[in-house]
């Protein structure tokens, strides 16, 4: 047991890597070519030109303004500083070259700069994790020497940092803020968990860290107490896809830790979890590619209320896309904003919530539902769903999401499985139920469905086509149109009757 659990805090700290090993130089810099001191640099800011590899990427060095021509700079564009976390290897992980290339190729005129500081980063957690605290005071003072030096207004920094980068983010944004200096944003991807769950606004990202401030979770699992990424809202606008805890495509990952761990010794773990860590990378890139599939998030008090659907109401600043397009709008509390997601890249889901009324002489039964959506562009698959408890007549509430834009709901699908309890059951009280024959077997009555669209916030009621009440017998499906369509239909019949 001992092992296992040092074994699973291995298996949390080990995912929070990425970047690779950095050279240290010493040099002369100028401060707005009036001071020159003697300055060791801890980090190296790499300034990314579309289809070059970050390792061979021009390098900004602090104070000296002559780097800053020699890499293009441009001082009327915005600039972006991609920052990542730990490392075990020292390697640059792969993403930071496809946000980068995201970010160029989606904005052009725009200055990228990653922060590379792989020869802190690379040292065991508890120490990389006081080392953010210097990487922060040197990102701070590059943005205070480009705005003496080119008069580049901090007001137009993006700071993107991920795991422990994003602390660091935070930190520049703290450090800036007491020269009275305001930081434009920072975005958070999976800050880290470990050593900052729990602490003050002061010792981690916090939403007082710049103008605008967003984050987005995906692995706030917990083991040991711990979980790899910060599972407490830290921005303006805290996006949970899935829950946040976990997200969907990864469980492959970690079905095959031993596998990993035995081929690639420790470096197994980062091959194994860095799955769900990472993701947040890929969404934020995700908004950057696929610009005609923005995704919309809910803001909600948790999971459990989301996933029953009440949550899907933009009203006052109540939604927000998740990623670079995402609204900028201040907020005094954090916003805990909830959505679904794909496995793979477009992420993108469609949000219902559906209302649906049943009607049953059964108490306590767990109900199995077959829904199926037809819209004015597309079909969506079928899409099972299982009602927890069922019993008597009420109204239930719940979630559904397709990956696919079927346009305006016109037609509800819905079909019903008999489980063994409902079969025997079925024995016992076919006798006084009051619909159907006594052959016909179990049936379900389904009164209005009522659904509400997330995306485009439109509602409609729907009633099943023919006039028996919605009555399903197992296996048999029901359509529901919309209401107002099936009036009009009746109404087309009379006057032609």
């Amino acid at each position: 047991m001992h092992v296992l659990n040092v074994l699973s805090f291995l298996l949390i700290t080990s995912c929070l890597c990425d970047g690779r090993r950095a050279k240290e130089n010493k040099a002369d810099y100028e401060h707005g070519m009036k001071i020159k001191t003697h300055y060791e640099p801890k980090s190296m800011f790499r300034m990314y030109t579309h289809g070059m590899d970050i390792n061979d990427a021009c390098t900004v060095k602090l104070f000296q303004a002559h780097t800053l021509q020699s890499c293009s700079f441009n001082s009327s564009h915005p600039l972006v500083i991609i920052i990542h976390g730990w490392s075990m290897d020292g390697m640059i992980e792969s993403w930071v070259t496809r946000l980068a290339g995201a970010l160029k190729s989606t904005q052009k005129d725009i200055n990228i700069l990653v922060s590379d500081w792989m020869t802190l980063a690379q040292q065991h957690y508890p120490i990389a994790v006081q080392n953010t605290r210097v990487i922060g005071q040197e990102i701070t003072q590059l943005l205070m020497w480009l705005e003496d030096l080119t008069q580049f207004p901090v007001s137009k920094a993006h700071l993107i940092g991920y795991s422990l980068g994003a602390h660091i983010a935070g930190f520049a944004g703290r450090n800036l803020a007491t020269s009275g200096r305001t930081l434009g944003r920072i975005t958070g991807l999976d800050p880290a968990g470990p050593l900052f769950e729990g602490m003050s606004s002061t010792d981690r990202l916090s939403p007082d860290d710049a103008r605008f401030v967003d984050a987005i979770h995906t692995f706030t699992q917990q083991h040991l107490g711990l979980s790899v990424g910060i599972k407490q809202p830290v921005a303006h606008y805290d996006f949970y896809p899935n829950g946040g805890s976990f997200q969907p495509g990864c469980d492959l990952h970690v079905k095959n830790l031993y596998t990993h761990l035995s081929q690639y010794g420790l470096m197994g773990f980062e091959q194994t979890m860095k799955c769900a860590h990472e993701r947040a990378v890929h969404l934020f890139i995700d908004s950057l590619l696929n610009r005609d599939k923005q995704i919309m998030a809910y803001k909600c008090r948790d999971s459990a209320a989301f996933n029953k659907g009440v949550c899907l109401d933009c009203r006052k600043n109540r939604c927000n896309t998740l990623g670079y397009g995402i609204k900028k709008v201040h907020t005094s509390t954090s916003k805990r904003l909830y959505l679904k997601t794909r496995s793979i890249m477009p992420y993108k889901m469609y949000h219902f919530q559906f209302r649906i009324q049943l009607f049953t002489q059964f108490e306590n039964t767990d109900l199995s539902l077959t829904i199926k959506l037809t819209g004015t562009l597309e079909e969506s698959e079928a899409l099972p769903i299982t009602l927890v408890k069922v019993s008597g007549n009420k109204t239930y509430s719940f979630l559904i999401t397709v990956d696919t834009d079927i346009g305006d709901l016109m037609m509800v699908h819905v079909s019903w499985e008999a489980e063994s309890l409902w079969t025997n059951m079925w024995s016992k009280v076919k006798t006084i139920l009051p619909w159907g024959s006594k052959e016909d077997g179990p049936q379900l009555t389904i009164g209005k469905i009522r659904v509400k669209a997330g995306e485009t916030q439109q509602r409609a009621t729907f009633c099943a086509e023919t006039e028996d009440r919605g009555s399903i017998r197992a296996l048999e499906e029901k359509i529901f149109v919309r209401c107002d369509k099936r009036q009009e239909k009746q109404e087309l019949m009379r006057t032609r009757g």
